[in-house]
């Protein structure tokens, strides 16, 4: 089985090797280089040649962003999580349009990061729950401005031509930046049926992960942004 190739880009040591201790503990990954600051990811990854490079957002030399449009103008193909301590919305647009294809808290937990890697690595992408919800938060400062006045949105039109009662209310409860245990602790289900309504929804919308499916709404006027 071929493995795919992490390269960890971090100035703190202790991070980076709690980080690799995770991904050691999947068969399917392998850990193929670390560097220290962003100045050094060029050059790592014209060497190892990884699937995914996770990298932090601060770094004292070059950081993740500077970092991210070097090698991304590059090689384009490449493809990135950036990794901070900063969940508010513009630094997630300014990392997104640089070309990352992931953003996650550094207080994420074993199974958001294993997850993010994977979607990421066949080239969806992938935002931390509390990452999305604030990334609305910016698309609504961001349509205040564009219309010079308070936000509105239109009437909500409910997909229940495309998706059940229960996927609706799984999708808004995405929109509104909650991770599946929250989202099963909401609406009395367990972790495991919410997984599986959102690998129906994300079938169902046509999209690859849960950050597509959230754009995708919002854009139709199917959840409410909040």
């Amino acid at each position: 089985m071929q493995k795919t190739k992490i390269i960890i880009v971090d100035d703190h040591q202790l991070f980076r090797e709690g980080v690799k201790r995770i991904l050691d503990y999947e068969n399917s990954f392998e850990v193929v280089a670390e560097g220290n600051d962003g100045s050094e990811v060029l050059a790592l990854y014209e060497e190892f040649n990884p699937d995914v490079v996770l990298m932090d957002i601060n770094m004292p030399r070059m950081n993740g962003v500077e970092a991210t449009e070097i090698l991304i103008e590059k090689h384009p193909e490449a493809k990135i999580i950036m990794l901070s301590i900063h969940d508010d919305g513009s630094y997630v647009t300014h990392a997104l349009k640089t070309g990352a294809l992931g953003y996650m808290l550094k207080e994420m937990d074993a199974e958001a990061i294993v997850e993010a890697i994977k979607v990421v690595s066949v080239g969806g992408s992938y935002l931390h729950p509390k990452v999305t919800h604030n990334l609305v938060g910016e698309f609504r400062r961001l349509s205040e401005r564009e219309h010079k006045g308070a936000f509105h949105q239109n009437e909500i039109r409910l997909p229940y031509h495309l998706l059940t009662k229960r996927e609706c209310e799984v999708l808004q409860l995405l929109t509104d930046g909650q991770s599946n245990r929250t989202i099963g602790e909401t609406l009395f289900i367990s972790e495991k049926t919410v997984k599986n309504h959102v690998s129906s929804i994300l079938q169902k919308m046509g999209v690859n992960d849960r950050t597509q499916a959230v754009v995708s709404a919002i854009k139709n006027g199917w959840v409410e942004v909040k």
